[in-house]
């Protein structure tokens, strides 16, 4: 089993992005779970470049989270958790938190490479 940590990415413009890393950098699309209703939303990308991954997904889903979560935040050690453990449609259970400066963080038992 591999133990890897794989940067998730946030963008405005999700699409265009994997294209731009794509084109500029040669990732290649392992999988992409776009939004069936609004093709300018993706909820999960994964990109490879030889045998390493960086994760991409749409940024509006990360402010709806920060809303949700800002409803009732929880507190854990300077974090504030933002979307609460849960079976994922794409495999495995995971959750999100914001740290202290706002980043995003997510944790999950999901193997990509799988």
């Amino acid at each position: 089993m591999r133990h890897d940590i794989i940067p998730c990415l946030r963008y405005e413009n999700a699409p265009r992005a994997i294209d731009f890393l794509c084109e500029a950098f040669g990732f290649e699309r392992h999988a992409v779970f776009g939004d069936p209703d609004d093709p300018t939303i993706i909820h999960h990308a994964q990109l490879v470049w030889r045998d390493r991954m960086v994760m991409v997904s749409s940024t509006l889903l990360t402010r709806h989270a920060a809303v949700a979560g800002s409803k009732t935040p929880t507190q854990a050690g300077g974090v504030t958790i933002i979307a609460a453990p849960e079976d994922q449609p794409y495999g495995g259970r995971g959750y999100a938190v914001r740290d202290p400066e706002g980043h995003v963080w997510s944790f999950g038992s999901y193997d990509p490479w799988a």
